[in-house]
């Protein structure tokens, strides 16, 4: 009965111990679409990929600095953090297309 229980917890820890390091390794290579998210998380993502993000969500390489920046600011503003990206990209993008047809 001693052999039964010893090699019982030394199962049960191994388990443990493996269930722990896949739990781990996918809650690390989880990355979300920066297109996706909430503004919340915005401002925390690096530069490369907020130009990227401007680019697919306009869908040109134009002005996508100027989307950025104005997607920065609309992050720092009150109350915003619940606005969706993408949502933020078309109301900045929109802003732009009608100031260069004026």
């Amino acid at each position: 009965m001693r052999f039964i229980k010893k090699y019982l917890k030394i199962f049960i820890g191994i388990a443990a111990l493996i269930l722990v390091f896949v739990i781990f390794i996918t809650t690390s290579q989880r990355s979300e679409n920066l297109e996706s998210v909430t503004l919340k998380k915005w401002p925390a993502a690096p530069l490369e990929r907020r130009i990227a993000a401007a680019k697919i969500l306009t869908g040109t390489d134009d002005n996508a600095e100027l989307v950025v920046q104005c997607i920065d600011k609309i992050a720092t503003l009150p109350d915003s953090g619940e606005m969706a990206v993408r949502d933020a990209a078309s109301l900045c993008y929109t802003g732009i297309q009608m100031k260069d047809n004026l």
